[in-house]
């Protein structure tokens, strides 16, 4: 499926919020309709990386948004996958409001939603700080599924200059969707202690999670070899994952859920 890449911009108490849009472009059908995925960056901003992870999605008939989260801090513009922009980045993720990153999820979920081509059913994907970012937009009721690739911080609930309250809401039942985490077991940002606390406190509010920890280091689906660590195999099989998750959750208006009665729980081979 073609695909064609826009850029809009729109208001936030912080500044302008550039966002990314790539939309299948079918020939002869310009009114189509696609469910909407918001794909969050790492804390590089919107990267090569990302909008080829973007353009793959778009390209299975999904519309796509990827806002620049830090366009407050450093503009909307990518930030080089060197030290100064490692550094910058890591900085700018404590430094960032959290007022700011939800009112950035808003108004990204808020252009998806009025844009016409599409169907307004909508997801979240991300990676690394933006998986993290996939989980907290899985916050807002409009959110159907969220793809969290190795998300950071999630355990130690240390985003913005107080912390951030992603995990304590997702415990008590916040998120009404489907949630997919997936982590890599050589990866120092979420050691096994932190992904445990994760699956557990999840696990235990209920959540529709599927938890997948793959022998792979942090960032393995970042094609580009700054860090040596892009997994294209691995990436390909997490790829799978995320359109199947999608094309079952959004990709088709399913109506409101109805709860099913439960068997006596006996398995039966």
């Amino acid at each position: 499926m073609l695909i064609e890449q826009t850029q809009v911009t729109v208001q936030t108490a912080t500044g302008d919020l550039a966002i990314e849009i790539v939309k299948p472009k079918i020939a002869g059908y310009p009114n189509a309709r696609f469910p909407g995925v918001v794909v969050w960056s790492e804390i590089y901003n919107v990267t090569g990386p990302v909008l080829r992870f973007a353009n793959q999605i778009a390209a299975q008939g999904f519309i796509v948004a990827c806002p620049y989260p830090f366009h407050e801090l450093s503009g909307n513009v990518p930030i080089p996958y060197d030290t100064k922009g490692t550094d910058e980045g890591n900085a700018y993720k404590v430094k960032k409001l959290l007022s700011a990153t939800d009112e950035d999820i808003k108004k990204t979920i808020d252009t998806l939603v009025a844009h016409p081509n599409c169907t307004g059913q909508i997801g979240a994907t991300g990676m690394c700080y933006g998986g993290h970012l996939a989980f907290r937009t899985a916050l807002d009721p409009r959110c159907k599924a969220a793809v969290c690739y190795f998300a950071t911080d999630i355990h130690s609930s240390s985003l913005s200059p107080s912390g951030d309250d992603s995990l304590d809401k997702a415990s008590r039942g916040e998120i009404k969707g489907e949630v997919v985490m997936i982590f890599g077991t050589q990866d120092g940002h979420v050691p096994l202690a932190g992904r445990t606390l994760i699956r557990d406190r999840l696990t235990n509010a209920g959540t529709k999670l599927s938890f997948l920890e793959l022998q792979a280091n942090h960032a393995f689906i970042r094609d580009e070899m700054s860090k040596g660590r892009f997994d294209a195999a691995i990436s390909k099989v997490c790829f799978e994952l995320l359109l199947e998750t999608f094309t079952r959750t959004i990709g088709r208006d399913l109506g409101e859920p109805v709860e099913e009665t439960k068997g006596d729980g006996k398995l039966v081979c």
